[in-house]
């Protein structure tokens, strides 16, 4: 994911003391490499590392509420792919040919599966060796009481953490697995980028992340509303001036990018079938896309069972959430509601 640079400032010095952490260290003493050496504990002076410790083993994990996720619903969601080129298509199986296309990014559910082969539509047949299943993601955010003890970001892969900010992991490294919720207990930078402590004796850089990061309601703006970091790929859901819920996106990629700006929700689908790109290798076609609220003309925030990537762009300027997100979603925002789409940086 690109991700702009920018130094430590006193923005994140107040945002971590607002939060009740000690500041990232103000002086290095020569530390930020160090595991272990005089004066100096995983990155950090010795005395500042101690004072986080029992924090950070009293604090393992963020206190939010995870959204409960519906396996049933997940399965209903679960399609398969056609090859993105050349799929032949037969009257049954093994039989006549129809015709032979490029189909691009397009999804299909079986009526049957006989011999080899699923018909996905009365009397058109295609062989099992061009489709592959596609199961709907488990991931799913959390609902906040706010303020948060600590600040707060999900791993967006899995990753294993390092010893010291800016120091490579070995072998022995912990590793925490995608969507892993982390506190976040002290930041300094390395080489332009933030790495933050997330337990003992463990960093992760910033690129690794997706993070909460709060934003005032817009000029105007009360009661329910949503905002869209593009940087952060995080929606956070608000009640005024409080967060109530949040979670990974994926907005638009770098062809297809999310407008930023205020905009209002304007229509709302349980379900919606979604086509762009026609005639081209990007050409795209969805036929059941699950709760779309749709915001921006026809960029909409919606459900995406077609990838399990949160955290990083991947859409043609839509804001894709997991089912278990979208769904939520869905019941918590009315037409109307106001979506701020921004960047923290």
């Amino acid at each position: 994911m690109s991700r702009l640079t920018r130094p430590f400032s006193w923005f994140l010095l107040v945002a971590l003391l607002a939060a009740g952490l000690p500041a990232a260290p103000a002086r290095a003493d020569g530390c930020l490499t160090a595991v272990d050496a005089p004066g100096c504990l995983h990155g950090l002076p010795a005395d500042q590392y101690n004072a986080l410790l029992g924090q950070m083993q009293a604090n393992p994990w963020p206190a939010v509420r995870p959204v409960a996720i519906s396996i049933s619903e997940l399965e209903r969601y679960s399609f398969w792919k056609l090859d993105r080129e050349s799929v032949t298509f037969y009257y049954s199986p093994g039989g006549m040919a129809i015709e032979t296309i490029n189909p691009g990014y397009s999804f299909v559910s079986p009526l049957n599966i006989r011999a080899g082969y699923m018909e996905v539509a009365p009397d058109r047949w295609v062989s099992m060796g061009h489709l592959t299943e596609v199961q709907a993601s488990r991931h799913a955010g959390v609902e906040l009481d706010w303020p948060l003890a600590y600040p707060m970001a999900w791993l967006i892969r899995g990753t294993a953490a390092s010893a010291a900010p800016g120091l490579k992991p070995t072998r022995q490294s912990p590793i925490l697995s995608q969507y892993t919720r982390v506190n976040i207990f002290a930041a300094v930078v390395v080489d332009g980028w933030e790495w933050y402590l997330v337990g003992p004796g463990m960093w992760i850089e910033q690129r690794h992340v997706g993070r909460i990061i709060p934003t005032a309601p817009p000029a105007g703006v009360g009661g329910r509303w949503v905002a869209v970091d593009l940087y952060e790929q995080v929606l956070t859901a608000y009640e005024g001036d409080r967060p109530v819920y949040a979670t990974l996106i994926s907005s638009g990629d770098n062809r297809w990018p999310t407008n930023e700006g205020l905009f209002q929700i304007w229509a709302k689908m349980s379900q919606d079938s979604m086509t762009g790109a026609m005639g081209r290798p990007d050409f795209y076609n969805i036929p059941v896309v699950p709760y779309v609220m749709y915001f921006d003309g026809g960029i909409a925030l919606h459900g995406a069972f077609w990838h399990n990537v949160f955290g990083y762009k991947h859409s043609h300027g839509c804001v894709n959430m997991s089912v278990s997100d979208a769904r939520w979603l869905f019941n918590w925002a009315a037409v109307g509601t106001p979506v701020l789409v921004w960047r923290s940086r």
